[in-house]
């Protein structure tokens, strides 16, 4: 220790202290620089979009050559530059009410960009930390003598003429005073809304929102007029449903109870979630289970639908399984990358310390295998998901499905508490099975959370009724379930608390 302090001598102290704010200085101007040139491609807003750092203060968004640009302050220094690419939809104007709907519940594709930026700006100091030790490194590695020399061969004529002549040729070729030809985006200066739209009054919520283009066409002028209108409804039907699901009178857990909230087919429409989420908290629950049907064709231009329902849950113990239409492996592997546990045909345990149990819907396109078996039909797949939950070292309390047939099985065997999914869009039961030696079971279908007609359920309201249920578990079993449905007009109706009775077999064979 001695020795230490006699090497730590104040001015060895001061050097060291010296050259770590030179080491920190350069790495933030190297990294800032690498920062401001660095890019990400990411899929935001259903387009492949690549994000470009700014420190012009604000989110510019380069729609292409048909749409006007649009920009917003990003309340700090640091901006964005967002240039939108390749999507999948059917025409402009369902483009433009997608757009409407998904900025009218954004927080799911900010926090996507605002991570992104973040990687990048960590990324860009930790590469710029490195930098920053190169120069100080040959420092060091020179030695003052050998600096000494190098400083007086710097001085000499010639070898000054030869660094000079090498400059003048990097500028020469780089030519960086050569100007890009006017184009046609610098001719058009950036508009209020209000202004681009020829003095139409705009919700207050998008006056800060600024365009740039020509409005060319009256076709122009009524497809944003048409974003803005769907924009202004989609919000105030989500705020006010979620200001009201708030206040549901809902059945309070007692002592020992755990709550989870039942969400399903959703397809996309992100406004609801916020719904959802206000609901389950009215209802206290700790966990959501996704039955699935979240997209409309499980393809990646529909990440906005999974951000926008990871964002509304992240904080909650999140379980899910994949839809018939979320084709493909996409939503599964998404999923499990934000933090969700996808069930995969394997008992776990679930929130409460229940036995859960679940497995992708089967008929989704490059699914309909158990586990890396390929080829089995719909039945088959429902057969092994009863065997998985029969042979379960201790008994299944939750069967979570897409379809509540898939489970139908297992509960006609005796081998689960509870079976729920969705798919049909309207919500049924609980419905009672009873197993062979008398074990009572129950099968529950959700109906559309986000108020889906078909497919897709984009739109400033849903297009039927939306629903979330509310699964309530004590000591591992299911105590009961309540429904809570959003009608198309606003209004919710709060369902009975229905107890799930396992001493009481009422019917034999419900399906008859």
């Amino acid at each position: 220790m001695s020795r230490l302090r006699r090497l730590l001598t104040p001015r060895v102290v001061a050097q060291v202290l010296a050259w770590t704010a030179l080491w920190l200085v350069l790495t933030v101007l190297v990294g800032t620089a690498i920062f401001l040139q660095s890019s990400r491609t990411i899929v935001l807003a259903s387009h492949d979009a690549v994000l470009r750092p700014t420190l012009s203060g604000y989110v510019e968004v380069r729609t292409g050559p048909v749409l006007p640009d649009v920009r917003v302050p990003s309340g700090q220094r640091v901006g964005v530059d967002v240039y939108l690419g390749k999507t999948e939809v059917e025409s402009t104007e369902a483009l433009i009410e997608r757009y409407a709907v998904i900025a009218s519940q954004p927080d799911g594709q900010r926090a996507k960009a605002e991570d992104a930026l973040r990687e990048m700006a960590v990324s860009a100091l930790l590469r710029g930390a490195v930098v920053a030790l190169v120069p100080m490194g040959l420092w060091f590695l020179l030695g003052k003598r050998r600096r000494a020399e190098l400083g007086h061969r710097l001085r000499n004529p010639v070898i000054a003429s030869v660094t000079g002549l090498l400059v003048v040729g990097v500028l020469v070729v780089w030519e960086p005073w050569e100007g890009d030809d006017r184009t046609v985006e610098s001719d058009h200066d950036w508009q209020s809304l209000e202004d681009f739209l020829g003095g139409v009054s705009v919700p207050a919520e998008v006056e800060d929102l600024e365009l740039r283009g020509d409005v060319t066409t009256q076709e122009t002028r009524r497809l944003v007029e048409s974003a803005i209108d769907t924009y202004d409804k989609s919000l105030e039907f989500y705020q006010t449903a979620a200001e009201q699901a708030a206040a549901l009178d809902l059945r309070v857990p007692e002592e020992g109870d755990t709550v989870v909230a039942l969400i399903s087919d959703r397809h996309d429409n992100v406004g609801m979630d916020a719904v959802a989420r206000a609901i389950a908290d009215r209802g206290a629950a700790t966990a959501v289970f996704d039955a699935g049907d979240d997209t409309s064709v499980g393809q990646p231009w529909e990440a906005f639908s999974l951000d926008s329902v990871n964002e509304a849950f992240d904080d909650l113990a999140r379980y899910g399984v994949a839809g018939n239409h979320d084709h493909g492996t996409f939503v599964t592997s998404y999923l499990s990358d934000l933090g969700w546990t996808m069930l995969d045909g394997e008992p776990i345990e679930g929130p409460g310390g229940i036995v859960l149990l679940g497995v992708d819907d089967p008929r989704s396109s490059g699914l309909g295998s158990w586990r890396d078996e390929t080829g089995l039909s719909y039945a088959e797949v429902g057969s092994r998901l009863a065997d998985a939950a029969c042979d379960a070292p201790e008994r299944v309390s939750t069967l979570l499905v897409h379809d509540p047939t898939l489970g139908r099985e297992a509960l006609e065997r005796g081998c689960a508490d509870l079976v729920v999914g969705g798919h049909l869009h309207v919500p049924r039961g609980p419905e009672q099975y009873v197993g062979p030696a008398g074990e009572v079971g129950y099968s529950y279908t959700n109906g559309t959370t986000g108020g889906a007609a078909y497919a897709i359920a984009l739109g400033s309201k849903p297009r039927r009724s939306a629903d979330v249920a509310l699964v309530t578990y004590r000591d591992g079993v299911p105590l009961g379930i309540q429904n809570v449905t959003l009608q198309t007009d606003g209004v919710f109706v709060v369902g009975e608390f229905v107890v799930l009775d396992y001493d009481t077999p009422v019917v034999a064979d419900p399906g008859g």
